[in-house]
């Protein structure tokens, strides 16, 4: 049997514009960059795409579909079912559209950004995973990407939230 390589995730969300060179760094090494949307700008995905592959979607600041990215995606890992989308939760709350689009794709890792604030739960078999704002400073929040560790199926899913963009 041979062994799954582990594939490390870029998880990014909200920069609304802004691409911090810092994002460089806490991207080092990563093997592919999900981007959960509110994208503000082109270049944004520009820059990343110098560091791995980016899968994006889009948010409301990108107006979803006029943006030219799309408004949900999946992608699979590992054999990790992956689901992508920009608004999950609202006002602190799994939101109605949220749960529909969990129901809909059964993913078991959930990718969304919106509310800026950094979220790493477990729903059932589902792993939510917000890794906060990366553009500019909004609120008392911290500036925030995340990355995600996949191994096989007999690994357990490791995720590491809390790198601060700065």
């Amino acid at each position: 049997m041979n062994p799954v390589r582990m594939i490390r995730l870029g998880v990014i969300a909200d920069t609304h514009g802004l691409f911090d060179p810092a994002i460089r760094r806490h991207f080092r090494g990563v093997d592919q960059i999900i981007h959960a949307g509110d994208i503000g700008n082109r270049s944004v995905i520009e820059h990343l795409e110098r560091i791995a592959p980016v899968t994006a979607v889009s948010g409301n600041v990108d107006r979803y579909e006029e943006s030219g990215f799309p408004t949900e995606a999946i992608i699979t890992l590992n054999g990790f079912r992956i689901a992508i989308r920009h608004v999950v939760f609202e006002a602190g709350k799994l939101a109605k559209e949220g749960r529909a689009f969990l129901d809909r794709t059964r993913p078991d890792i959930c990718i969304f950004g919106h509310t800026h604030q950094p979220k790493s739960e477990w729903l059932g078999d589902t792993l939510l995973f917000n890794p906060g704002s990366a553009g500019r400073k909004r609120f008392t929040l911290p500036r925030m990407v995340g990355t995600i560790s996949i191994g096989d199926r007999l690994l357990t899913k490791h995720m590491r939230l809390r790198s601060q963009v700065a």
